[in-house]
């Protein structure tokens, strides 16, 4: 087979066999050059990037790396320093060092991806269609045009149902249409986008940027246009009440809130090979509400620990994106909302897309498919706004590769109108140099007509946002079972203390239930389980040191498991010292109750009492002693009642 071959010292055909080996490919092309240093030898498909070095490819095959007759291999090198260039290169090559096992291994190879990413890798994603009843003439075990499987990135399909955006995987598909049985020797078919100078520069012969910069090293021009495919298809809230708790602080104080998503991701069958973000639950860091915006601060302290925390639930879990409000009641009605995010106005502003991009820059998700073994990111943006009817609803998004790779140049800024980005000023100084290269975008005329246009200095941040539809499950089945501990930092609000938990505990009788082989109360062991089964409540009482960090994954698997009514499901945790150490303290703020066997007046009285007072006195401890035979509230320290003179301790 014919194979053609580009670098800078011009073009070159070699005829080859299928199954030669990449070191005749290596050794025809060192003959071209006159100074090149076979370690530095790198190939590629792409004029730039995707370069992949040839020593890291070999005993493969030019069959096995997808090469065919015709094809055309891109080749970089640098010259030698030290050797002398009277050697001849085709002898020097076999020379090299060989590689060690962990140099032969490549980025994309060694990559873990998500459960998801692996599940669609298994599948086919072929459209299944039934018989067509006017144009299908075969028999019931044939197939035809008409009715044979489309392929997921099909166009007409999407068009047909409403799809903007084809999925990850489909477009993955249409790159790579079909898969040999060496499909991990193939070169991966995604390179990230990057628009920075490369320093060094391949060619070597200038100085680094900015001291110099030439066609080799510097960016090609940027055109915007929409992403065809998104990584993430639709985000789902495991339960309406995870947004109904999370809205509860703006209702009361009516200042904006930032919230973390954490779930997990799963197929989603209402797209061709797609993905869905399940949210279980919304941490929100330390932050500064206002009413027209809001002040974070990151990275924030306690993100590594919620992260790690995340990971050991029954489910494991991890970020999926991220919330906040932008909510503003009506002037003439307050129980109404303005309606301001809107075609005609903007869906996410400049801002907030430099900030999505930051986000979505700084958890990239692991892929076999990219040279660098990461590409994109799925990280959502959801925003909590108003309605055209007044009401609030959910919109999410993610930025376009091409908008993380502008924020990683540091070449966009927000400007003033959230609907327009602005494009920054070229920078030539040591210190913040920045090449800006020439940026266009396209648009149809009042005449219909497609025109290409300067982004600079400004272009609208359309160009940049790719859509994610959102939902909630018909029957929803949420990990966490319980809402109702106090959500972290909401100073003022919502306080979590840990006198709060052992109140709780107290009142659940949590030190009087044994494991469910000793048998026990069958209801007050569920109430306790859905008490535990709570993000919120798991999160605090990692930082009050009274459980160990292994009993804390224990706590949180079980806080999450799916069968949380099961009598068992508690028996692990009951087991830890962790756990006997948190009823210690529960047993010390717990109200004495009568424990005397004999018939005496006093016990007669107190076995009258209603389990409710015994619950009053304990919330009612900072206010006063209250007597357990006439409720009467003692402000006075001693130990008998003012009113009826029986003892305050039963």
């Amino acid at each position: 087979m014919l194979v053609r071959v580009r670098s800078k010292d011009g073009n070159f055909r070699f005829e080859f066999q299928p199954t030669a080996d990449i070191a005749e490919l290596a050794n025809k092309i060192l003959e071209t050059t006159e100074n090149a240093d076979p370690a530095t030898l790198a190939i590629s498909n792409q004029p730039r990037g995707n370069e992949t070095l040839v020593t890291t490819l070999q005993g493969h095959t030019l069959q096995s790396l997808g090469l065919k007759h015709g094809d055309l291999v891109f080749v970089s090198y640098q010259p030698r320093a030290t050797q002398s260039s009277t050697a001849s290169p085709s002898a020097t090559a076999p020379s090299q060092p060989q590689p060690s096992a962990e140099q032969v291994k490549r980025p994309w190879e060694t990559v873990k991806e998500d459960p998801v990413d692996e599940y669609w890798r298994k599948q086919d994603g072929k459209i299944p269609r039934g018989r067509d009843s006017r144009f299908c003439k075969h028999g019931a075990n044939a197939m035809c045009d008409y009715c044979m499987p489309l392929e997921p990135y099909d166009p007409k399909y999407h068009t047909e149902h409403n799809i903007k955006h084809i999925s990850y995987h489909a477009y993955l598909k249409k790159l790579q249409p079909k898969i040999t049985n060496s499909a991990s020797s193939i070169l991966p078919p995604l390179t990230p986008p990057s628009y920075k100078v490369k320093v060094p520069c391949p060619s070597g012969g200038h100085p680094n940027w900015p001291a110099g910069i030439c066609t080799a090293c510097q960016p090609s021009a940027i055109t915007l246009q929409s992403q065809p495919f998104r990584m993430v298809d639709h985000l789902e809230f495991a339960s309406p009440d995870i947004i109904d708790r999370f809205l509860h602080a703006w209702r009361v104080t009516g200042t904006q809130r930032f919230g973390w998503l954490i779930g997990r991701y799963e197929p989603y069958n209402a797209v061709p090979m797609g993905v869905k973000a399940v949210v279980e639950a919304i941490h929100e860091p330390p932050q500064q509400g206002e009413l027209d915006g809001l002040e974070l601060g990151l990275p924030w302290e306690d993100e590594p620990r919620i992260r790690e925390l995340a990971k050991h639930a029954s489910t494991p879990l991890t970020f999926v994106g991220y919330i906040f409000t932008d909510l503003t009641p009506q002037e003439d009605d307050k129980t109404k909302l303005v309606y301001k995010r809107h075609p005609q106005s903007f869906f996410l502003s400049s801002l907030e897309v430099i900030f999505a991009a930051h986000v979505q820059n700084a958890n990239p998700t692991p892929s076999k498919s990219s040279s660098t073994g990461q590409f994109a990111s799925r990280m959502v943006t959801a925003v909590l706004t108003g309605t055209e009817d007044g009401g609030i609803d959910v919109s999410a998004y993610q930025v376009s590769e091409q908008a993380c790779a502008m924020v990683d140049a540091d070449m966009i800024e927000a400007s003033v109108d959230p609907n327009i980005v602005r494009v920054k000023e070229e920078d030539r100084d040591e210190d913040s140099a920045r090449y800006v290269p020439d940026v266009f975008f396209r648009y149809k005329n009042e005449y219909g007509l497609e025109v290409k246009k300067s982004a600079k200095p400004c272009f609208p941040v359309e160009y940049l946002l790719v859509n994610v539809s959102h939902g909630f499950p018909q029957e929803p089945s949420p990990l966490f079972r319980s809402i109702q501990f106090p959500i972290e930092n909401r100073p003022g609000l919502e306080d979590q203390h840990i006198e709060k938990v052992l109140h709780a505990l107290a009142r659940l009788n949590a030190p009087d239930i044994r494991e469910s082989t000793q048998g026990g109360n069958a209801q007050q062991r569920a109430e306790l389980a859905k008490f535990l089964s709570d993000w919120h409540l798991v999160a605090f009482l990692g930082t009050t040191q009274l459980i160990s960090q292994e009993d804390m994954k224990l706590l949180l698997r079980i806080a999450s498991s799916p069968n949380l009514d099961d009598r068992a499901v508690l028996d692990p945790l009951l087991r830890t010292d962790s756990w006997q150490t948190l009823m210690t303290f529960t047993r010390e703020v717990a109200p004495a109750r009568p424990q005397s066997s004999h018939p005496t007046t006093d016990t007669r009285h107190s076995e009258d009492i209603p389990p409710e007072v015994f619950d009053q006195i304990a919330a009612g401890e900072d206010q006063g002693k209250v007597c357990p035979h006439c409720t009467f509230v003692n402000s006075h320290g001693g130990s008998d009642c003012e009113v009826c003179g029986l003892p305050l301790n039963g």
